[in-house]
């Protein structure tokens, strides 16, 4: 491991201790085998002066729920050091006492809440601590003689700390095992099982001796012949089995958790290599890396080997036998739904409440992958005793982080939603609502556009030509490659072929619009159908027409697509509504901010009908323009809980036209 360190960016920081701190701290949050996804804390003891203009001691640690990797300033927690130090000498103290001390010890009191290992941090007598949950420290621990290896990797620079639980019980451990001790002929610590420590009274000694630390472990494991294993083929292109397979799962492990997921697949020839071991549902079902790691990956993956259902009730037993042997009266099981899975030959599977949890928890089970691997060929895998385990992951201080994160749940989150047409118009902005309801998208359009707005990890375009069957059904295995299953379709693509009368009808121009306007919908569906029976709450919206109601003179070719559509439409209503898949249609009209409509087109128009343009715009009994947010609302409430009972409807979204009432 390399030192990040830049005298030119630490100079920046002046000789501001608060911005060394955040400076080095980003240095360890940009290495993912140091900390993942807010483990880890740092802290830094200054002198700051209160409100009378007298000078006291602080401890700036590491906030709660802030992430090593982008923390600010702000992410930094000002407690009062004599008050730490003072808690650190009580002989017990519970954690709701030392929350509440801690919070009442601080001197800003809109600051984040301080790390739990505070009290640790100011026993430490150094100006800067560094805490990290190094991989390959924690891989040396994780082993039947973990702590001798580190002793004499480490010998008596040093200070090897047994495990105990994170919080007051470690910090009043280390502050028994440290009275006597010269705090300046050691250069770290390691908490066995857990992590490791690094201080020093200079920003750079600190970091660089955590590098130092880390350094020499990963020599070890080089040194011992630890390594991961590979799969030494190509990955390939998944086969409809196994997406049927893999929606399976993931509508099981929403069911067991009570909410959708969406699922991050690790196909990677590391996680291919890992899970086609022989052994792998023994190694992998021992523990996880860290205890740190339980509340987002539980304490062992899914294995799957026998189908989703009884994969899922098998571990939803194991769960709660693990709970039952474990807790205390006043406890309640939380929901048996596996965070993480190894799928055998096929690498490893992450399921999240958002794209963005998935990504978490596949980056958490790919370290503890590779961790487990090592730690075989040093003797063997050997985490903590499952209560130990269980005993951070039931932890009322890590469990209240999780129920204010989850307080909140967007309509349509940990659902996947598939849209066509969706560079420009109505397409876009209903995938755009329906991203900013919580979905995971996957934006179709023959526009290369649809990739550039569509580019995030939780949306993504794709060009894709809808009349190519071929293609669409790529694009949809795609979804279900990338976000685990599919949940709502919004069939939109389409276009307005120029006004001809019947008599006067070029046969591409009428072939063209039954192929786009009315087939491609059909082998969309066709091709969803499958997964939408694994969906959660499945839905389909049909971008429909006015003209079906009320069509007029010069397009036929359109009024007969669109009919078509919605006669498609009522029928997959009747045949789904078994399988609880929803289908309804929408019959916009007039939707100016679209492609279509020019201005040019829409002056033009108006003169025809003898108006201003704001009136042709408004020519609806409302008397109100319609766009494409507003159909894009219509569309979201269609798909969504709110008309989750209706089925086959066909809805006009105008403003009130006479023709159609």
């Amino acid at each position: 491991m390399q030192s990040l360190w830049n005298d030119a960016e630490a100079r920046a920081c002046g000789e501001d201790a608060l911005k060394l701190r955040v400076y080095t701290s980003r240095l360890l949050g940009r290495e993912p085998s140091l900390v993942l996804h807010g483990g880890g804390n740092t802290s830094v003891k200054a002198e700051a002066e209160n409100l009378f203009g007298d000078a006291e001691s602080v401890l700036y640690v590491k906030g709660s729920g802030w992430d090593l990797a982008t923390i600010e300033a702000g992410g930094f927690a000002p407690v009062r050091l004599d008050v730490l130090r003072r808690m650190a000498a009580l002989p017990t103290l519970s954690d709701p006492q030392m929350v509440r001390a801690q919070r009442a010890a601080m001197t800003d009191p809109y600051a984040p809440n301080p790390s739990v290992e505070a009290i640790l941090h100011a026993i430490i007598p150094f100006r800067f601590v560094d805490h990290t949950h190094a991989d390959a420290v924690v891989t040396l621990t994780n082993t039947p003689d973990g702590e001798a290896r580190i002793r004499a990797l480490y010998g008596e620079r040093v200070l090897v700390v047994p495990y105990v639980m994170p919080g007051f019980v470690l910090a009043k451990k280390v502050w028994e095992m440290t009275t006597d001790i010269d705090w300046s002929r050691l250069d770290g610590m390691v908490l066995m099982n857990h992590g490791v420590f690094s201080f020093a009274d200079d920003a750079r000694a600190s970091y660089e001796r955590m590098i130092m630390l880390v350094s020499q472990a990963e020599e070890a494991l080089a040194a011992e012949g630890a390594t991961v294993e590979r799969a030494g083929d190509e990955a390939g292109t998944p086969q409809p089995d196994d997406l049927l397979t893999l929606s399976e799962l993931r509508r099981v492990v929403s069911e067991a958790r009570g909410a959708p997921v969406v699922v991050n697949w690790d196909r990677s020839a590391e996680a291919r290599g890992f899970s086609a071991r022989d052994n792998v549902a023994d190694i992998a079902t021992r523990g996880p890396l860290t205890p740190d790691h339980v509340i987002r990956t539980k304490r062992v993956p899914l294995i799957v080997r026998e189908g989703a259902e009884a994969d899922s009730t098998r571990y939803a037993n194991e769960y709660r036998a693990y709970f039952e042997r474990n807790a205390m009266p006043d406890l309640t099981c939380l929901d048996s739904a596996p965070r993480w899975a190894v799928w055998p030959g096929h690498g490893t599977l992450a399921f999240g409440a958002s794209v963005k949890e998935a990504g978490i928890i596949a980056d958490i089970s790919r370290h503890t992958a590779a961790a487990i691997q090592r730690a075989e060929c040093l003797g063997g895998w050997r985490a903590l005793p499952e209560r130990d385990i269980f005993a951070v992951e039931y932890w009322d201080l890590e469990q209240a982080k999780l129920r204010k994160a989850g307080s909140t749940q967007a309509d349509f989150a940990g659902k996947v939603a598939l849209v066509t047409g969706a560079a420009s118009g109505i397409g876009r902005a209903c995938a755009d609502a329906l991203h900013a309801r919580g979905a995971a998208v996957l934006a179709l359009d023959i526009d290369p556009a649809v990739i550039e707005h569509f580019a995030t990890a939780d949306r993504f375009g794709i060009v894709c030509d809808i009349t190519d069957s071929a293609a669409i059904q790529a694009a949809v295995a795609q979804a279900v490659v990338r976000f685990g299953g599919l949940d709502v379709v919004v069939s939109n693509a389409g276009n307005f072929p120029a006004n001809l009368c019947i008599d006067d009808m070029d046969p591409e121009v009428w072939e063209r619009s039954l192929q786009l306007n009315l087939t491609a919908h059909q082998r969309l569906l066709q091709y969803c159908i499958p997964y939408l029976q694994h969906g959660l709450q499945p839905a389909v919206v049909l971008m429909a027409s006015k003209n079906v109601l009320a069509p007029g003179p010069g397009a036929a070719a359109y009024s007969v697509a669109k009919a078509g559509l919605t006669q498609l439409g009522r029928v997959a209503a009747l045949e789904l509504a078994a399988q609880g898949i929803r289908v309804n249609m929408l019959h916009p009209d007039a939707v100016f901010d679209t492609g279509i409509w020019t201005e040019e087109v829409i002056a033009s128009r108006a003169r025809h009908y003898g108006l201003t343009v704001q009136e042709y715009k408004t020519k609806n009994l409302l008397r109100v323009e319609i766009s494409a947010v507003d159909v894009a609302d219509m569309v979201c409430a269609l798909a969504g809980p709110l008309f989750a009972k209706t089925t086959g409807e066909q809805i006009s979204i105008d403003g009130g036209n006479d023709r159609v009432i």
